[in-house]
């Protein structure tokens, strides 16, 4: 054999063997991945909750994030595959949205809003990735007069913060094998009626495959009405979800309509749409182009990134109207009402669907109302399931101090 066929076969294994590899739970490797991100994640949203304090800026609230998130991503799987570096870091920007402000706030330096102040309501969200296998979770508090003390939160408040995460919860349980997502959205549909508040329209949970956060199966929070879909709005088709798959439950609620609308603020994340190629005539948009396909070629980026923020700025308008970059855009409720968002991560493994981001609701936020039956039911089960987790690990950890 000669060395051009000897290289032409050894071609052939290499592609042969990318195809087989598998990039589903069903691979110990990939489910390591999804759980190593998943740290990452709930440690810096933990951290995140300790710096929202009276005072501190948005901005430097992004920073932060972002460098945890980078920071102990660097530090893992830090040998090269088959002389590639395995990527990882961010997933989805660091965003911090406040008040009637929904989701997908990451200002620019130059756009810097005024300091958290006592009662503000504070929105976290953010996502990880290690080798594309991504991670993501929201968190909602209230920013206190004082970190010794807890922050002073109306009925209001407390209703829509204990439906939104109570929605979550019941959601994840209920993404399983065999199930289909208008059982979710049904299940969405009871919280919110329980609780008399309103699912955000525009908000959807999606599965989630190696570097893409947004896959082809979705669920909605709620169904859009008929004058939704007139306006353009499209219903969610239905499918099942499957074992080995991964998902980001995603549910923010509203006291208001639940209708989101465009604000001032500047729209900072994007998306690059790999299916689309134009010939881009202004410099500075070329000069975008080419960084996010050098950065960012498949998840969501903010344009705080870059160097050149004036040109990313300028770029920005040219790549978006020729479909190259999709707008994550910044979503406001009415100046009114108040808004409670949460998000984890689920992965549906041989033993079950596991949670693996997301932190547990402030103990401030209270209700006086009660569930329909059929959520309380999941929900004192999930409790249950979880007094057990606590009590086995209590009782490993106190055999190891023993000995």
């Amino acid at each position: 054999m000669s060395d051009d066929e000897s290289a032409s076969s050894a071609s052939v294994a290499e592609v042969e063997k990318e195809e087989e590899e598998i990039t589903d739970l069903s691979n110990s490797d990939v489910c390591t991945k999804y759980q190593e991100a998943s740290k990452i994640v709930n440690l810096a949203l933990t951290g995140l909750i300790d710096q929202c304090v009276v005072g501190a800026k948005v901005i430097d609230l992004c920073k932060f994030g972002t460098t945890v998130i980078e920071a102990q991503a660097a530090k893992l799987y830090t040998k090269k595959v088959n002389g590639k570096a395995i990527e990882r870091g961010i997933a989805f920007p660091v965003c911090v949205s406040v008040n009637d402000i929904i989701c997908n706030h990451s200002p620019l330096l130059t756009e810097e809003m005024e300091p958290l102040k006592a009662g503000d309501i504070v929105k976290i969200d953010l996502g990880c990735h290690i080798d594309g296998y991504i991670s993501v979770a929201a968190h909602t508090l209230v920013v206190s007069d004082s970190p010794d003390s807890p922050p002073s939160v109306d009925d209001e408040m407390g209703n829509v913060a204990v439906a939104a995460y109570n929605a979550m919860l019941v959601s994840a349980a209920s993404i399983k094998a065999g199930t289909k997502n208008s059982e979710v959205t049904a299940a969405v549909n009871r919280v919110a009626q329980a609780y008399g508040v309103n699912a955000i329209s525009s908000v959807r949970m999606h599965q989630m495959k190696r570097f893409v956060i947004d896959g082809v199966k979705e669920v909605a929070l709620k169904d859009p009405t008929a004058d939704e879909l007139e306006a353009g709005e499209e219903k969610v088709d239905e499918c099942t979800f499957e074992q080995a798959e991964a998902y980001a439950v995603d549910v923010a609620m509203s006291t208001g309509e639940g209708k989101p609308r465009p604000g001032v603020l500047r729209t900072t994340v994007f998306k690059r749409n790999v299916e689309a190629n134009y010939r881009l005539k202004m410099k500075n948009s070329r000069y975008l182009l080419s960084e996010v396909d050098k950065k960012f070629p498949t998840l969501p980026f903010t344009l705080a990134s870059f160097e050149d923020e004036r040109a990313a700025k300028m770029g920005v308008t040219e790549c978006v109207s020729h479909g190259l970059l999709t707008p994550y855009p910044v979503l406001h409720e009415q100046k009114d009402a108040k808004v409670a968002h949460f998000k984890c991560t689920v992965l549906l493994l041989p033993s079950g669907t596991a949670r693996v981001t997301g932190l547990d609701i402030p103990e401030y936020f209270k209700t006086d109302k009660q569930p329909d039956e059929e959520t309380q039911k999941v929900l004192t089960e999930l409790a249950e399931i979880a007094a057990k987790k606590a009590k086995k690990k209590a009782a490993k950890k106190k055999k190891k101090k023993a000995t």
